[in-house]
């Protein structure tokens, strides 16, 4: 049973960890250690993984339960408390039951996000002070996914994906898919076939409809499940590729419409509907956390 004071400070809570979509992904080079060097759009989506967080006293770090298939010293949420506790030298422990909804080895950061909610949770309920800056620096150890969920508003990401500009953009609805495979990223950087010297565009062309994944081609070329989803989706709005997949989103205007849609894929696919949101519901939730 969690003491009275632990609850009332955040602690026994369930905290969102938000997907996000790439409307759109241009890879403009690359760095002399093989990252390559990216202009997205990081759309942050209400489809969410939920974690709660109690407080160990004999100063364990832990999962409640572990997430199948991976190691739990391997897992992004334990792997961002260990770093968290050792840049600041905090002693105190915590155990963590992750909920987890977002498809594993989709695009949608799902691992990214609970890594960026730990962080920034227990950098509350730690009181530990440090700034998004920080916690964004920390993140990027771990992945080049997490310093937007740090940030956690709708962006215009550059370099490796970590230098962030906020941008508005309207609250549409999302149709995803996820076809049942997974798309091993580090085959489509190798790949000889990908385009790695798109031409940097500003925002305003991306507003007029330069929104191309770079990734698509050869993710079409080499997964018939993502290339045959792509097209499904096709038929009723533009789909297209978030991050190098495997999952594909099409937009839509109206709650109405994405679930109309989503209701005429799910006998073969499996079907996600999500509404874009400006701000992340982490970083709502972390607002009334006194």
């Amino acid at each position: 049973m969690i003491e009275e004071k632990y609850l009332s400070a955040g602690w026994g809570e369930k905290w969102p960890a938000p997907a996000k979509l790439n409307l759109m992904l241009r890879i403009v080079g690359r760095r002399e250690d093989g990252y390559h060097l990216l202009q997205t759009v990081f759309q942050i989506i209400d489809m969410c993984d939920w974690l709660t967080f109690y407080p160990s006293e004999d100063g364990r770090v832990g999962l409640a339960a572990p997430t199948p298939g991976v190691r739990e010293q391997d897992d992004l949420v334990v792997r961002a408390v260990s770093l968290l506790k050792a840049y600041t030298g905090y002693q105190g422990g915590v155990v963590i039951a992750l909920e987890k909804n977002l498809p594993m080895g989709g695009g949608l950061g799902g691992g990214s996000s609970d890594a960026a909610t730990v962080l920034l949770v227990l950098n509350k309920l730690w009181g530990l002070g440090l700034s998004e800056q920080e916690l964004s620096d920390l993140g990027l150890r771990l992945g080049a996914d997490v310093p937007v969920f740090i940030f956690g508003r709708s962006a215009w990401g550059e370099g490796v994906g970590e230098s962030l500009r906020e941008i508005d953009l309207p609250e549409k609805w999302y149709v995803i898919i996820k076809p049942d495979c997974h798309v091993n990223t580090g085959l489509v950087f190798s790949s000889e076939g990908l385009t790695r010297d798109s031409k940097n565009i500003k925002i305003d062309e991306f507003i007029a409809g330069n929104c191309v994944n770079d990734c698509e081609v050869v993710v079409r070329a080499k997964y018939y499940e993502v290339n045959a989803a792509l097209d499904a989706l096709s038929s009723f709005s533009k789909a297209r590729l978030t991050g190098t997949g495997a999952c594909v989103f099409a937009v839509f205007d109206s709650k109405t419409e994405a679930y109309t849609v989503s209701e005429m894929l799910k006998s073969r696919w499996s079907v996600f509907v999500a509404k874009g949101c400006l701000e992340s519901p982490l970083h709502a939730q972390l607002k009334q956390l006194i």
